[in-house]
């Protein structure tokens, strides 16, 4: 394995892992903000107020991409099987 194999795993294995915490992360993102909006208007400064609905809708997203997760994580790890072996 030369360095541009090597550069190219390291490339794909960093994609994959912000292909699948990007909808989490997304999700986490647009919850925080419509509780930061309703807590500005209301000034309602309650700390579990901005957390539970984050981690909720972070649960949502898994179990709305879990399916999409582990395709790309099969792909991903047959891929690199494959050129472990081709490896000599």
């Amino acid at each position: 394995m030369n360095t541009t194999e090597a550069v190219t795993l390291f490339q794909q294995a960093l994609w994959t892992a912000l292909l699948l915490a990007a909808p989490m992360l997304g999700f986490g993102l647009v919850a925080g903000l419509i509780v930061s909006v309703f807590q500005a208007a209301t000034q309602i400064q309650e700390m579990s107020l901005s957390f539970i609905p984050k981690v909720l809708a972070v649960v949502l997203s898994l179990v709305l991409f879990l399916p999409w997760m582990l395709n790309r994580m099969v792909l991903y790890t047959t891929d690199l099987f494959s050129r472990i072996a081709a490896v000599r």
